[in-house]
């Protein structure tokens, strides 16, 4: 009877390390894939703006030296929250650990 308590434990111990490791939450995702996903239909892989709705909305790079001297907290914000009525808000599918991290992700790409 222990025997077999011991390996019904070493199943249910092992089936939930493999449940954590595959349902990773969505704000885990790799910060480039989301900035690909959700930014540069309009942004532009390399942040500059240049897709086609990106000039039809007279998007700006996101890496010229005016966009670059917003805080962190300002691009977090933008991305929570969005732009006036040209940028959709990204609260409720990013949250704020994504947002910061997306921050980070396009403030980089002026260094690229």
């Amino acid at each position: 009877m222990k025997r077999h308590s011991m390996v019904l434990l070493a199943i249910l111990a092992g089936s939930a390390a493999y449940v954590s490791l595959n349902a990773a939450p969505r704000e885990q995702q790799d910060a480039k894939q989301v900035y690909l996903d959700k930014c540069s239909l309009c942004h532009g892989e390399d942040g500059a703006g240049k897709t086609a709705k990106g000039k039809k909305l007279n998007m700006k790079d996101i890496r010229s030296a005016d966009v670059q001297k917003l805080t962190p907290a300002e691009w977090t914000t933008i991305i929570l929250k969005g732009k006036g009525t040209i940028m959709d808000s990204y609260e409720k599918e990013l949250g704020a650990d994504m947002a910061k991290k997306l921050a980070d992700y396009m403030r980089d790409l002026s260094k690229k």
